[in-house]
């Protein structure tokens, strides 16, 4: 996992390098002591997971996230224990270390973030887009043209393909960024569909092979639109 750090305080900086640099597969890329001086590095590079302080000189590491559009894994920072439990509001934050934080207490983070962030891999012989999902500690292989549908319930998604039905925690906003634009079709507040398995539409039930999907009113019309009715 690509990840950076945005900290102000340098002896937290060393702190977290020092951490850092014992995972395998955890590389650091970039160290801020500010999050501004962090925004254009964010948008322009392949970034996994943030290690960002609470307390920041320009804005609060929660005012940031919000500024940033499909946001990476979040492992906040914070001498203030109280702060914490309001940055769990955030879906992309994934767990927070309280100052000072053991080698332990940071371990037990990165692996909540292992089992969050999904490992992309090319497919060199069909061009397919390849997932690696991390569901119960096991590493499942998910080729996203064979997703028939993507369903949210509460902190979980389910995604279900004609062979799989892999659910963990996530949100359906995180996957809007994964999916091919103009095939993946979002027809309900917690439902996204694939266009290419859609067999029928019946009143407000979009039939996705054998499945029948919900169809939200505030979506029918785009709906249509995507299908070329």
């Amino acid at each position: 996992m690509n990840c950076i750090i945005i900290e102000d305080e340098i002896p937290a900086q060393k702190i977290l390098k020092n951490f850092i640099g014992k995972i395998p597969g955890l590389e650091l890329i970039g160290t801020f002591k500010a999050a501004i001086e962090a925004n254009s590095f964010i948008n322009n590079n392949d970034i996994d997971l943030v290690f960002l302080d609470i307390n920041l000189p320009d804005m609060s590491g929660i005012d940031f996230i919000k500024t940033i559009k499909n946001p990476p894994a979040i492992i906040m920072t914070t001498a203030y224990p109280d702060y914490a439990a309001n940055s769990f509001e955030l879906d992309t934050i994934i767990d927070y270390l309280v100052k000072p934080f053991s080698f332990n207490r940071f371990l037990k983070a990165i692996n909540k973030a292992k089992d969050r962030v999904e490992i992309p891999k090319n497919n060199s012989d069909n061009n397919e887009e390849i997932l690696f999902l991390n569901v119960d500690k096991t590493l499942h292989k998910l080729v996203l043209n064979s997703i028939l549908y993507i369903e949210s319930d509460r902190n979980y998604i389910t995604v279900v393909t004609e062979n799989q039905r892999l659910s963990y925690i996530d949100s359906l906003k995180n996957w809007t960024s994964k999916l091919p634009e103009n095939q993946f079709i979002q027809v309900h507040k917690s439902y996204i569909v694939n266009s290419k398995f859609v067999d029928k539409i019946s009143g407000n039930i979009l039939f996705v092979k054998t499945n029948k999907i919900p169809i939200g009113r505030t979506y029918k019309q785009e709906l249509l639109k995507a299908l070329g009715v």
